[in-house]
């Protein structure tokens, strides 16, 4: 009986293969089309596959590749468990207790190994020589479908312990395990078909693990140099080790707590401890002679006007007035914004702002002088001014906030003895399980999803399309700048996936099937089904999360 056929289109181009033909035998054909290593595939429409799917009816496939950015998470989640892997095999199994992908850091992960193994450059080397070895066998990376019950057992028998956890809150019936030769794991997300695909990395020793260097998206097949950020890798562990002592580790440990504790107290906890932190803060700057500029700056949704005003407050008790003023104030009038590569304004470049009018008005201040300060009008893209002026007593002190404010051309004529900067983002502690981490990026588009929808009628497709102009105009104008920071703050907090639950899914829920944010929206669905959600009534009025979900105390 002859084998049966498909029609297959691909690019405008459309060919025969045999029904059982694997997506990665399409791919083969048609990667010498491509310039970076095709991983996943779309096939019919927004049906995203694995590349061992196969050909069952005539259908239009579209290839993702390491270039595009769901084809980067895949390579990136595929090399963890490579890397998860040659650990055991280097090490011995006995001997690893566990391995822990904590958090991003430069373009890689923060990894330790626990267990009786000396983590150095001999075994690290060891390490790699094996992922090395895996990827030119090109070992497969096979998936199995489970019932939940028998995947919470085999995580039990294997010491996976989180994810033992994590899966007895999971209401779905089967998970999908993933195997290298003989070694299991789960992984949130598709992988790629084998380790031949993963041939981009480089593991460096860092305090008392490792990093996991990778490639970013737009270079997918270059590995950059580790630069080494100290001011942000202590503030992310000093957040790790603050989970670990709530025992809040991970997703599994916090549904745990939700279920089996008082959870007012945890989130008075987790308030409590920020708090503490501001007040540390506001005591450093109180202490600084010649302060007169407190410089905010942080990526969007990470609560900079809250961190302001809780920030003024601690201020207060330290005998200082603050006064706080937004750099947005001072945008040039609308005719004159810079526009981006489609023609859009263009308000996150620092030609946006008045840096010249910015620089007066502060010196003046410093001077002792009095200033009328502009307030920019969004409706007629121009700025107006305040009816009474602003002069700067002894105890005065100006907290501005603006992406810029660690940019030293916002600021170039102040003179740095006047200045504080703080850097402040939402860095997530929280992570799945101990392999499978939460993107801080993800915390902060949740929140910025709900707080669009509450403060400017935003749909989440609206809000999920914009990220990536966002994400781009943070890469620019933030990051490269942080490390200049005074002191960093993690605005994030133990317990508020839990809490955006319920304000998030129903919006992510109205997301149009047929539109290209729909894949988004689905995989923050999933994501929060390992969630156990609460309530809202335990945030406290002046949380930072209050920016987000409303009813705090503060005019945000």
């Amino acid at each position: 009986m002859a084998a049966r056929m498909c029609k297959v289109t691909i690019d405008g181009e459309t060919r025969e293969y045999k029904a059982g033909t694997t997506y990665q035998e399409i791919a083969a054909d048609f990667q010498p089309h491509y310039e970076h290593q095709i991983v996943l595939v779309f096939a019919g429409g927004f049906h995203l596959q694995e590349l061992r799917k196969t050909l069952e009816k005539d259908c239009e496939l579209r290839f993702v590749t390491t270039g595009d950015a769901i084809g980067h998470a895949a390579y990136k989640r595929s090399m963890c468990f490579l890397l998860v892997k040659a650990v055991h095999d280097a090490a011995g199994h006995d001997k690893v207790e566990r391995v822990r992908i904590h958090f991003s850091l430069d373009k890689g992960y923060y990894c330790t190994v626990e267990g009786s193994v000396g983590l150095d450059e001999e075994f690290l080397k060891k390490v790699s020589d094996r992922m090395k070895e895996l990827i030119e066998q090109r070992i497969r990376i096979d998936k199995r479908s489970v019932h939940t019950d028998d995947a919470v057992e085999l995580f039990h028998r294997h010491g996976m312990y989180d994810k033992e956890r994590l899966f007895e809150y999971r209401r779905v019936s089967k998970v999908n395990i993933y195997s290298i030769n003989e070694f299991e794991d789960y992984y949130y997300g598709y992988m790629v078909p084998d380790a031949g695909c993963l041939k981009y990395f480089s593991l460096h020793l860092y305090d008392e693990g490792f990093v996991l260097q990778m490639p970013v998206r737009e270079k997918p097949e270059e590995v950059p140099e580790f630069v080494p950020s100290p001011k942000l890798f202590h503030v992310l562990k000093e957040s790790v080790q603050w989970g670990d002592c709530q025992d809040i580790e991970t997703v599994g440990a916090l549904n745990d707590m939700i279920t089996k504790n008082d959870m007012r107290e945890v989130v008075l906890v987790q308030e409590a401890h920020q708090e503490r932190q501001i007040g540390e803060i506001a005591k450093q700057i109180s202490e600084k002679e010649n302060t007169r500029f407190v410089l905010i700056a942080g990526p969007s949704s990470s609560g900079k006007t809250t961190f302001s005003h809780r920030l003024s407050i601690q201020l207060r008790v330290n005998g200082l007035k603050p006064h706080p003023i937004a750099v947005d104030n001072y945008f040039v009038d609308r005719e004159h914004t810079p526009r981006d590569k489609d023609g859009n304004y263009n308000f996150e470049c620092l030609e946006a702002i008045d840096i010249e009018k910015f620089n007066t008005d502060m010196e003046m201040l410093l001077r002792g002088e009095e200033v009328y300060l502009p307030v920019f009008d969004f409706k007629t893209g121009k700025r107006k001014y305040e009816n009474r002026p602003k002069k700067l007593g002894p105890d005065d002190i100006l907290v501005i906030e603006g992406i810029h404010c660690l940019n030293p051309k916002l600021t170039e004529a102040m003179r740095d003895d006047c200045k504080f900067k703080i850097y402040i983002s939402a860095l997530t502690q929280l992570n799945i399980d101990e392999h499978n981490r939460i993107p801080s990026t993800d915390g902060r588009l949740i929140r910025r999803i709900v707080r669009d929808a509450r403060t400017r009628g935003s749909s989440a497709m609206r809000t999920i399309s914009m990220w990536p102009s966002v994400r781009r105009g943070e890469e620019e104008n933030i990051f490269p700048y942080q490390e200049q920071a005074d002191v960093m703050f993690n605005s994030s907090l133990l317990y508020e996936l839990a809490v955006l639950k319920q304000y998030v899914e129903p919006l992510l829920f109205g997301v149009d099937k047929e539109s290209e944010e729909y894949l988004e929206a689905k995989r923050l669905l999933k994501f929060f089904d390992y969630f156990v959600g609460i309530g809202s009534e335990y945030v406290p009025t002046n949380s930072l999360l209050r920016e987000f979900i409303g009813g705090g105390c503060f005019r945000v």
